[in-house]
């Protein structure tokens, strides 16, 4: 900071007032506080009248950039001891009980046993010292459960361990996970969706296969694809064909039939929609048979094209 030139109170005036200019420049903490000293001392800041040494550390704390309060303690601290010199301060660190080798030992017992909680773990390293004698282990093994998390955070720690988690399927609140009890009624239909084959990039015409449980009343409807667009218009002309009132509705876990625009429909028909168990595979085992037995048999496994499916011209209206 280059103020040579302001050597008197009014100068000092008129540089708060926008009327003079300072060089500024990137300095140190310690170049300031002497820069601060040599202002006070330049000016005899003791001898100056009350309005002048205000308007000297308005100068002061405008050029530093130091709050009002922090220009007052450092004013103070001078007035006290004649120097200004910026307090060389160490923080308090605790000293390091556990060291590298305690973190090794720990991430080398974490991978052996699977990462168990804080506790077990623990009394797994206090047994290799006590009850098998394993001496590099006596350190380690009066680590507190607390600071054995602080050091399975530590950078160190991570460095030498891997740990992954695999990807937790999400779970859709549509539908019921239950398997269907018709108690020998009709209407409890289930349904299942068939593809009919690909050709030179272009997708194949699709089935929609509804089977009674218990009459083994059995309806198939196609449609060019399995979106809501599609697959809602075919889905209310199939229900309102069966010729009963249907009450159940099961399905797998297919996005086709697991969306909120089959759940709102089915909801307004006031059916029961259930969809197959995890780890039960004959939940929805009647029509996936069907799909062999009947669509299979009649019309095979060849390419058939989406254009075969159309919608009629009232129901694209519709």
């Amino acid at each position: 900071m280059n103020d040579r030139q302001i050597q008197t109170i009014e100068q000092v005036r008129q540089f708060l007032g926008g009327n003079e200019a300072v060089e500024f420049q990137s300095v140190k903490v310690k170049e300031k506080y002497a820069w601060i000293e040599g202002v006070l001392i330049r000016f005899w800041y003791h001898r100056l009248k009350k309005a002048d040494k205000g308007a000297l550390r308005q100068y002061i704390q405008k050029v530093t950039g130091y709050s009002r309060a922090q220009v007052s303690r450092l004013v103070t601290k001078y007035r006290k001891t004649g120097r200004l010199q910026k307090t060389d301060y160490r923080r308090h660190c605790f000293p390091c009980t556990y060291t590298l080798r305690g973190a090794e030992l720990l991430a080398r017992t974490d991978e052996l046993h699977g990462w168990l909680s804080g506790p077990a773990t623990k009394k797994i390293m206090e047994r290799e010292h006590e009850v098998y004698g394993h001496t590099e282990f006596e350190h380690i093994s009066r680590i507190s459960v607390a600071h054995l998390y602080n050091l399975r955070r530590s950078s160190h720690y991570r460095t030498m361990t891997r740990r992954f988690t695999k990807t937790k399927h999400s779970v859709s609140p549509i539908g019921e996970r239950a398997k269907p009890y018709p108690n020998g009624q009709p209407g409890h239909i289930r349904i299942d969706t068939v593809h009919q084959g690909d050709t030179d990039d272009h997708k194949g015409v699709y089935h929609i296969n509804a089977v009674d449980e218990v009459i083994q009343w059995e309806i198939v409807a196609s449609t060019q694809k399995i979106s809501e667009a599609y697959l809602v218009p075919v889905l209310e002309m199939l229900l309102v064909q069966f010729p009963f009132t249907i009450r159940g509705f099961h399905s797998d876990n297919g996005s086709e039939f697991v969306n909120k625009v089959v759940a709102e429909l089915l909801n307004k028909m006031l059916i029961r929609f259930t969809k197959s168990r995890p780890r039960h595979s004959d939940d929805n085992a009647l029509v996936e048979t069907k799909n062999g037995a009947i669509l299979r048999k009649h019309l095979g496994y060849d390419y058939i094209s989406q254009t075969c499916a159309e919608f009629p011209q009232w129901l694209q209206q519709k």
